[in-house]
């Protein structure tokens, strides 16, 4: 009886403490649900941004330099961060996609000229991917003639952007962008995998300035920094907004809340936090597979394939031909879709992937013809790996012309009002303007 009232004590503090541990996992996996509901455009940019050309791109960095240029994924990562932050922030505050934007505030040639280079870097970048897909699927069904893998990968691309709601597809690119994680998984499967150079080369920036090197850096700026994000990430954030019932330029201009932009913020920097830890990951398996066994030029999807061998053994080809096509399937309806959204908004069109094809015959038409003539590039018997590694680097010649129009719009207080760029964000804007620029004037003087 004495001591019954400390046994009730003790107990009482026992079930509280069950009781708070039950409660705290629950706001986790609440807090871990709100998290992933929130995460829209960005996240499914940022994935998108390793598609297969990036990947190709990557994948030659590692094996022909090592970890040398491994200290690109971090530099990379602000930069295109805060030009995605930009482009999501001008879809949100204008209520309407770039190509719109620019035709709006600036004379009507730049505008052409912004949308022409994009069509141009899009088609070949799509045909580079739909090879890729299916030069990956090839290596598994050896007997399938490969013209008719490539039919069918770039009719089920169209299928799935043109007859399925943005709403069903933004949820299925999201699930795709985990196929990403495997390379960094494979890290952990190399037997003595340097941890200590991958530190030290992440933050030791160091060039060797020859031909090769300067083009392939320019690639990689290319497909990081990729004029077709800009556009697709504009118009989805409007998009975004057209789902939740504003459906008029009118109302997706009214007020943006502070919690829009936090959460628009949260879903482009994850995004793109992705994007890079697999660039870094990728660069670094490759390095120390590839390039540690001799293999210094990628020339094959079977070398390439290779660099997962760690982690999957002989299922190796399967691992990166599921990786390849889900990279694809995300990344093709994407460039495919911002050069229809930068036509469309240019000639007045009606557009978006929430109008049925019957709504929207013009802007539906751009995304099968780019991915046709993306198809009949294939057929030119170009080397698919070169390919996919030339589209990464036009579409760095690109992107400075496109990001000074985007820096302008975010500068112009009479377009942003109070989103407009803060003094350092315009600062670094300028910065990512004459670097890029930089690194595309140098890449076309080493070509010459």
């Amino acid at each position: 009886m004495a001591g019954a009232p400390a046994e009730v004590l003790e107990k009482t503090i026992d079930e509280s403490r069950s009781l708070v541990h039950k409660i705290e996992g629950q706001k986790s996996i609440q807090s871990a649900k709100n998290y992933w509901k929130l995460l829209g455009p960005g996240l499914t940019t940022g994935a998108a941004d390793d598609d297969p050309s990036g990947i190709a791109t990557y994948s030659q960095s590692g094996a022909k330099y090592g970890f040398q240029l491994l200290w690109l994924a971090p530099l990379t990562f602000p930069l295109m961060a805060i030009i995605q932050e930009m482009c999501a922030r001008i879809g949100l505050v204008t209520g309407r996609g770039l190509a719109a934007n620019i035709k709006t505030h600036f004379p009507r040639w730049l505008l052409y000229l912004c949308t022409s280079l994009l069509f141009i870097a899009n088609t070949l970048n799509i045909g580079a991917d739909l090879g890729a897909m299916a030069a990956a699927t090839k290596l598994l069904t050896p007997k399938i003639d490969f013209v008719i893998l490539l039919i069918f990968f770039t009719v089920l691309t169209l299928v799935l952007q043109i007859f399925t709601t943005y709403e069903k597809y933004a949820h299925f690119l999201k699930w795709l962008a985990f196929i990403l994680l495997s390379y960094v998984v494979t890290a952990f499967f190399i037997p003595n995998f340097d941890w200590s150079t991958l530190w030290k080369e992440a933050f030791h920036p160091s060039l060797s300035f020859s031909k090769e090197q300067i083009i392939l850096i320019c690639g990689i700026f290319g497909t990081t920094i990729s004029p077709y994000l800009f556009f697709w990430q504009t118009s989805q954030e409007v998009e975004q907004e057209i789902e939740q019932g504003k459906t008029t330029i009118k109302l997706r201009q009214a007020l943006t809340s502070d919690e829009e932009i936090r959460d628009m913020r949260l879903d482009v920097w994850s995004g793109m936090f992705l994007s890079n830890i697999v660039m870094l990951f990728i660069i670094a398996v490759t390095a120390s597979t590839l390039h540690s066994s001799g293999i210094l030029d990628i020339q094959t999807a079977e070398q390439a394939a290779l660099a997962l061998k760690p982690l999957a053994g002989d299922a190796a080809f399967l691992l990166f031909a599921v990786g390849i096509i889900g990279v694809g399937l995300l990344a093709v309806p994407v460039l495919a879709g911002s050069a229809s959204y930068a036509l469309s908004e240019s000639f007045g069109w009606k557009a978006g992937l929430h109008k049925k094809l019957r709504q929207a015959y013009a802007f539906y038409g751009v995304i099968i013809l780019s991915v046709l003539i993306g198809l009949s590039i294939n057929f030119l018997h170009l080397n698919p790996i070169k390919v996919l590694i030339y589209s990464a680097v036009a579409n760095g010649l690109v992107a400075p012309v496109i990001i000074i129009c985007i820096v302008m719009i975010a500068n112009n207080s009479k377009i942003m009002g109070e989103r407009v760029n803060h003094k350092v964000t315009k600062v670094l804007g300028w910065l990512i303007v004459a670097l890029m620029s930089v690194v595309g004037l140098a890449a076309i003087y080493s070509m010459f």
